[in-house]
């Protein structure tokens, strides 16, 4: 059964001619100074006991920042994106408010992304032509793929990332594609070598996009390192340096996008393992290749094309014992060590693969809870720590639909 309509964004890339380039140059270094300077209000408002300062205060403040000498310029692009970015800073808050975020921070000219939101008052789309306020002529924009049928976008994003492409994103109401009818149901562990084993057996194998670019990639970061601070030949060094990330961004996501869009379409139930990858990119010696992986933009894609195609996915709490529990018997293994890839279970025998059984306990885990709402619990085993009871603490139990990040 097909998912009910969504917004979806639809991003491609575009060439802006001189004139085109140099207004969105303009808008994004508006955007980021009345972001700043909203974000410094309100921060000075609270410090000071002043209360909280909001959208509307915010709003009225750029009224009168267009007005004095020193920020007039403000007023020579849209001011839509202006207004937009104010919003964002209040969703900022929001979230922060709401124990979801870490407080807002100040935008930098080079470490933040270039973008500004256009609605649909600042743009005008007519038969596949794109045009921004403040532009007489439509972006050449190359349309890699078709906007859905009698679509209109509702916002427009324009970007430009460190390496210097251009991208515009069009959010549109869409229906995703019927999916496929099928029962199947499959576990997920994710790894290193094996980027996902199938609790079939399939082991998909990590492309490893940044080890194909890593000599590359010294080489430019080392020259970058060599250039004079402030010099227009350390702009272009950054620039190439940058243009290496994007590509092997690029080559990552669209494995991920192929791996993703086959798993959701084959499958009915997927379970996965709630990771907390930010603690595990604490690991000095593993960060480098858990990044590469991509674990948290795999999730992720998981998640919404599950709610788009009508599938259910299933995390499992990340201290189920996966790894060490025998899916044949039941019995938990001792310690084991990432170096340990296979293992016999003492109890009954069965010898195992590391990853594969994993995904077979995932997906015994996911099935349970999608039949009956059961949790999922570690098992009982014993503790080295003298004194201390045998059992270990019960873990909140597995959650079903889309999964909080």
């Amino acid at each position: 059964m097909g998912a009910s309509s969504v917004k979806r964004a639809f991003k491609y890339r575009f060439y802006p001619n001189d004139a085109q380039a140099a207004e969105l140059t303009r808008t994004f270094g508006c955007v980021r100074k009345v972001y700043n300077l909203a974000l410094a209000a309100r921060s000075q408002a609270w410090a000071t006991g002043q209360g909280r300062v909001g959208y509307a205060q915010t709003s009225a403040m750029l009224t009168a920042w267009k007005k004095t000498k020193e920020l007039a310029f403000l007023a020579e692009v849209s001011s839509v994106p202006l207004q937009q970015t104010l919003r964002h800073l209040q969703a900022a808050y929001v979230r922060f408010w709401g124990r979801q975020a870490n407080h807002p921070r100040f935008k930098s000219k080079r470490k933040s992304r270039a973008s500004a939101e256009y609605t649909r008052s600042a743009f005008r789309y007519v038969e596949g032509r794109l045009t921004l306020a403040k532009m007489a002529e439509p972006l050449d924009i190359v349309w890699s793929r078709p906007l859905p049928d009698g679509a209109v976008p509702s916002t427009v994003t324009v970007s430009r990332d460190r390496g210097g492409r251009w991208f515009v994103s069009l959010l549109c109401e869409d229906t995703p594609p019927r999916m496929p009818a099928t029962t199947n149901a499959i576990g997920l562990d994710f790894g290193l070598t094996a980027l996902v084993t199938l609790s079939t057996g399939e082991k998909v194998q990590n492309p490893r996009p940044e080890r194909r670019d890593r000599k590359r990639l010294a080489r430019a970061q080392r020259a970058l390192s060599r250039k004079e601070k402030g010099s227009r030949n350390r702009g272009k060094a950054r620039t190439r340096v940058a243009r290496l990330h994007a590509r092997i961004a690029d080559r990552r996501r669209d494995h991920l996008h192929k791996l993703t869009t086959r798993l959701v379409r084959e499958n009915q139930t997927l379970v996965i393992e709630d990771l907390t990858v930010r603690n595990m990119l604490k690991n000095r010696g593993l960060a480098r290749a858990i990044s590469d992986a991509g674990w948290r933009e795999l999730r992720g894609m998981l998640e919404y094309k599950a709610a788009w195609y009508g599938r259910t996915l299933v995390t499992v709490d990340r201290w189920f014992p996966s790894t060490r529990l025998c899916s044949a018997c039941g019995a938990i293994a001792g310690t084991m060590p990432l170096n340990v890839r296979e293992w016999t279970c003492v109890h009954c025998g069965t010898a195992h693969d590391r990853d594969g059984n994993a995904a077979i306990n995932l997906l015994a885990a996911g099935l349970a809870v999608t039949a009956c709402g059961a949790g999922v619990r570690p098992q009982r085993e014993s503790s080295s720590r003298p004194g201390r009871s045998v059992v270990k603490q019960e873990a909140p139990p597995a959650r079903v639909g889309t999964p909080s990040r």
